[in-house]
Order: C-alpha cells, then sequence, then structure tokens
C-alpha cells in the first residue's frame, strides 16, 4: 500500500445536500448527524439536506456543518475498511476535523469549539469591514509586496492587508480591510496579475483583525480536553506537525490570525512519499489546488459512491 494523506476542506466547500449519496447508503452520516445535532442543539441534519444556503453560509453554522461532514465522510472511510493514512491535514477549518479523525480532539468538542470560533470571527470585524481577494498569476513575494504597498498608502487610517492564505503557487488570497483589500489588489494588477477576485465572505479570515478572534478562541481552547494525536497531522501554520496538547493549542490560536500555508503542506507530505491525496469531505477544492502544487500527486475526492470506491481501489481496498 503507498503512503497516502487525508486532507478535509474548509468554509467555501459547503453546499446544501452535500454527502447526499454517502448519506443515502451509509446510516452512519445520519447518525454522525444526529450527534452533531445533540451537541449544539438544532437539528444538523436538516440544514445540510434542506438548508436554507443563506444559513448554511453563515460563519457560525458553516463551520461545525462541515466539521460534520469532514467527519461523517471519515467515519464511511473507516466502516468501508479505509485504511488509516500517513499524514493528516485540513484547510483553515479542516484542520479541527483533521484533528478529530486524529482522536485528538472529541467531535462534540470540535463542534461547539467552531460555532464558537464563527460567532468569534464574525464579531471581530464590523460589516462591510473587512474582505478578502484571490490573486491569481503572482508569486508570493510580490503579493507580500503589494499588501506592504497597499498598508503604506493607507497608513494615516492604520489598514492592514496580508497574504491569508498561500494556497498554491500562483494562488494566494489576501484579507484584511476592505479599502486595504482593494488596493492591494490594484497594485497586484499593476504587478502583473492574471485575476483579482474578490471573495463572498463576510469574515477576513488569516489576518491581523482576527486576533481579537484568536484572543477569545485561545480562552475558549483552555477549557476543551485535547490528546496526544493518534495520528499524524500537519498544522497550517508551519506545516509541521505536533505531539504536545499546548502545541496543539497554539498552533489552532496562531491559524486564526496568521497565513495558511497549504502550499508547504502538500510539499512536507510529499517529502514524506505521500504519493496520494485523499479529500475527505464535501466538494474537490483541495483535489485542484494540490494539481497546481504538484502535478505528479494524485488526488482523489471522497464525497460519493463512485469517489469513495476510486479512493477505496488506489489504496488497495476493496469495496463491497
Amino acid at each position: 500500500m503507498s503512503r497516502f494523506a487525508m486532507l478535509f476542506p474548509g468554509q467555501g466547500a459547503q453546499s446544501v445536500g452535500m454527502l447526499s449519496a454517502l448519506a443515502e447508503r451509509y446510516p452512519v452520516v445520519g447518525e454522525t448527524y444526529a450527534e452533531a445535532s445533540e451537541a449544539l442543539g438544532y437539528d444538523m441534519g436538516a440544514l445540510i439536506d434542506q438548508g436554507p444556503s443563506e444559513r448554511l453560509d453563515q460563519t457560525e453554522f458553516t463551520q461545525p456543518a462541515l466539521v460534520a461532514a469532514g467527519v461523517a465522510a471519515w467515519r464511511v472511510w473507516q466502516s468501508r475498511g479505509g485504511p488509516a493514512p500517513t499524514l493528516l491535514a485540513g484547510h483553515s477549518l479542516g484542520e479541527y476535523t483533521a484533528l478529530v479523525a486524529a482522536d485528538a480532539l472529541d467531535f462534540g468538542d470540535a463542534l461547539r469549539l467552531t460555532q464558537m470560533r464563527g460567532r468569534a470571527m464574525q464579531s471581530a470585524v464590523g460589516p462591510g469591514e473587512g474582505a478578502m481577494s484571490a490573486i491569481i498569476g503572482l508569486d508570493d513575494d510580490a503579493v507580500k509586496a503589494a499588501c506592504s504597498e497597499a498598508e503604506a498608502e493607507h497608513a494615516d487610517a492604520q489598514l492592514v492587508v496580508s497574504a491569508a492564505n498561500f494556497n498554491a503557487p500562483l494562488q494566494v488570497v489576501v484579507a484584511g480591510h476592505a479599502d486595504a483589500v482593494a488596493t492591494a489588489g490594484r497594485i497586484a494588477k499593476a504587478k502583473g496579475a492574471k485575476l483579482v477576485k474578490p471573495l463572498a465572505v463576510s469574515v477576513p479570515s488569516h489576518c491581523a483583525l482576527m486576533k481579537p478572534a484568536a484572543e477569545r478562541l485561545q480562552s475558549h481552547l483552555l477549557e476543551i480536553p485535547l490528546r496526544q494525536p493518534k495520528l499524524t497531522v500537519l498544522h497550517n501554520v508551519d506545516a509541521q506537525p505536533r505531539e504536545e496538547v499546548d502545541g496543539i493549542r497554539k498552533a489552532l490560536v496562531r491559524q486564526l490570525d496568521h497565513s495558511v500555508l497549504w502550499a508547504d503542506t502538500i510539499r512536507a507530505m510529499r517529502t514524506a512519499n505521500c504519493e496520494l491525496f485523499v479529500e475527505c469531505g464535501p466538494g474537490k477544492v483541495l483535489s485542484g489546488l494540490n494539481k497546481r502544487i504538484d502535478k505528479s500527486a494524485q488526488s482523489l475526492p471522497l464525497s460519493d459512491i463512485e469517489s469513495l470506491r476510486q479512493a477505496l481501489d488506489a489504496t488497495r481496498v476493496e469495496d463491497e
């Protein structure tokens, strides 16, 4: 069996009806949603299956819903005899799902924690105050320079903008105050960016504006029991694992107002001889990014019956 990594998606992967095909065939999906409902006090299955999308897309609901969906897909994988991955990682929010899969964090605690995280992020920045944009076709250093120049233009107003997600080569997301993000986009275009795409988000994640949310998260995490992970999880902040509970807490807090080093994470997994990446949860966003990061790596989603079969076959486990 080849070494492989399991990846868990973050915000943006959600959609009404996600994982419906797996839910129809595998009862563990509904059981997982019922467990989430009990932990949070509302019907998670109904929210995921029926929406409305306006509610599912609200950060405080999106985050635990994606944790629930990711854990449901992981449990389907386990129920089919899918082998344990060599390495785990999650994109931003997905890191919490990865920690559940690694048995470092209880599912119920992850749900409540991400609900609180979503609320803290939403309250950290006023409506319309923050923004995020994807900058396509410009290298990392040029994006950083664009952000620095934009901050200099807005120095009197003390507006901030920085690189939030290093998702893939020539694909970086910036975040900060809305005016500074717009200025960084204009400067990036002047530097040769092919596309600057504003993102439809209500919260500018992974930048200095999230510091109040990070402080709230830090306080809350002290009350959450964590364990040494049974599987190795690479963290967003530096593409490195943590074995100690205190290190995990610090990495989760730091992640909220620092950049997500996703491309570095995938490269680290490739260096560790992971030949296959299985995206465990709704959507195919991470599989798409992986093709940009390393064309030689094989990436497979795990979100419906056929993709589950392909992933099991690729790890040399036969499905029914």
